[in-house]
């Protein structure tokens, strides 16, 4: 657990995402509760996560929700889950977008993590009045970061970007795997 957790929240996120990939066993003390109970005690009062500082993010909030997705049926959970997504909704953008850091520009990666968060619940990120601001879904916003000819752009007004590509896509599948 020790070197789990060497990146911060981060990495208890991710090692319980990929365990669950594919029910992968766990080893020594490396188990899905203490990876649980390791990402709920890092829930800030505002109900989100963040890699470093005092205030929540929706990147890691969204990630930490969707580690978490799979074991929203335990009380403490869905709970947790619960306060994370009215902090998400709480922090969406007024074009359905959302930002790395709430009240900087708006990017795709963060928006993208959102809807993956979404789909992993069953909540539908195209219908959930809490994710649709003027008519706009967050599905809807992060299609606003597409390149023509292929790719997303890391903000509304930058060039073709690998990682921004990258999330766009697989949010993307993620709600097509949805439907």
């Amino acid at each position: 657990m020790a070197y789990v957790q060497k990146q911060g929240i981060n990495g208890p996120i991710f090692t319980l995402i990929a365990l669950d990939s594919h029910n992968y066993p766990t080893m020594g003390d490396v188990t899905r509760e203490k990876l649980i109970q390791v990402i709920l005690d890092a829930q800030l009062p505002d109900g989100g996560w963040n890699l470093s500082g005092e205030n929540a993010d929706p990147d890691m909030t969204a990630m930490a929700i969707q580690a978490l997705a799979p074991y929203y049926e335990n009380a403490q959970v869905k709970a947790a889950v619960d306060a994370a997504l009215t902090f998400l909704a709480g922090v969406q953008n007024d074009d359905a977008t959302f930002s790395e850091i709430p009240g900087t520009d708006a990017s795709a990666e963060s928006t993208a993590q959102v809807i993956v968060a979404l789909t992993a619940l069953g909540i539908d990120p195209t219908a959930d009045s809490r994710f649709v601001k003027s008519g706009v879904s967050v599905v809807d916003a992060l299609c606003g970061f597409y390149v023509t000819g292929g790719g997303f752009r890391h903000t509304a007004g930058g060039d073709l970007d690998g990682m921004a590509t990258e999330q766009g896509y697989y949010a993307l599948a993620s709600y097509y795997r949805f439907v």
